[in-house]
């Protein structure tokens, strides 16, 4: 219908578009929106309509308060965001690294120095790198880059075949050349850096190559071993090796036993991520909760189901 009010914002008494409470300046010179509050018309907003020529459909589109319009754009901004999410191009999200190399820091960065008195460098597992970049394809191509660049060393743990241990190469060197700067070792584990570790990517060497690619003489093999660079995989071949790598192994397994142990006793065999992260831990879980959760998830010991109060880690042997 069509009453007669007074538009404030132009101040001009003119003709009103009315459609129960609202109603529309159709003044040509105006086009305000109003607000028909007790005969009078305030005006609300100070967006121009359109002509009169348009459908009915349109102006009550235009009669649409703002408040609602900015509920749509949240809802669509949510929407981006999920998508977001969803390519494997984008950028980190919530701080979680999208790429190998960006999880290998975050997850070095658990490591607990301090336990080891600083004399290991931050050792990661290669399946706690699964935990966090999901694709496995691309885990294993960025970290053989990475190993043919150099950047970092991987190596086999004894206690499981299916277990590798990832360290940045230049904490590798240093931590090697500290522990053997005052031993009677500390020549040929010199050499051994300079000519076997620059030019060989591999995680363990045979008798042959040890010999006559990199000449080295038995009594200089036998002072790696006993250094801790070399252990012995069979007779005449030997696994690349951290020094003093032993107690860490040993804190390891005895901390994913414990961590399981814990799940294991909530009701159901599971249990929040967030709360097993936050529970007060004993002392066999040495190497920190974090460090664990991201070991039982990466080796796939638990399966991780979303809900709305965050992940829920279930044991995989139920």
């Amino acid at each position: 219908s069509i009453r007669h009010a007074h538009c404030k914002t132009s101040s001009l008494r003119t003709d009103v578009w009315v459609s129960r409470s609202d109603c529309v300046c159709v003044n040509v010179k105006c086009g305000h929106q109003l607000l028909l509050v007790r005969g009078e018309a305030a005006a609300i907003t100070t967006k121009t309509t359109r002509s009169l020529g348009g459908s009915v459909m349109n102006r009550k589109r235009n009669l649409i308060p703002d408040v609602f319009r900015q509920v749509k754009k949240h809802k669509s901004g949510l929407a981006e965001d999920f998508k977001l999410v969803d390519k494997t191009e984008a950028e980190n999200v919530d701080g979680v690294p999208n790429d190998t190399k960006s999880a290998l820091i975050f997850l070095a960065s658990l490591f607990p120095r301090k336990l080891f008195d600083d004399s290991l460098p931050p050792i990661v597992l290669k399946h706690q790198l699964y935990s966090i970049v999901k694709d496995k394809t691309t885990v294993d191509r960025q970290l053989n880059e990475l190993k043919d660049r150099g950047d970092v060393r991987i190596f086999q743990f004894g206690f499981d075949t299916d277990v590798f241990g990832i360290v940045f190469t230049e904490d590798y060197k240093s931590k090697v050349l500290a522990a053997t700067a005052t031993k009677g070792t500390a020549a040929t584990v010199q050499k051994f850096l300079e000519t076997v570790l620059n030019s060989c990517t591999d995680i363990g060497f045979n008798n042959d190559k040890m010999l006559k690619e990199f000449s080295f003489c038995d009594q200089e093999i036998t002072q790696l071993v006993n250094a801790g660079l070399l252990t012995v995989r069979d007779f005449g071949c030997w696994w690349l090796a951290i020094p003093s790598a032993g107690r860490f192994v040993k804190y390891f397994v005895k901390g994913r036993k414990a961590v399981l142990g814990m799940i294991r006793k909530s009701k159901y065999n599971e249990v929040l991520q967030s709360d097993l992260e936050t529970r007060k831990v004993t002392s066999t879980v040495k190497l920190g909760i974090q460090y664990h959760v991201h070991d039982i998830i990466g080796a796939e010991l638990v399966k991780c189901i979303p809900t709305t109060t965050g992940t829920l880690l279930r044991l995989n042997d139920v």
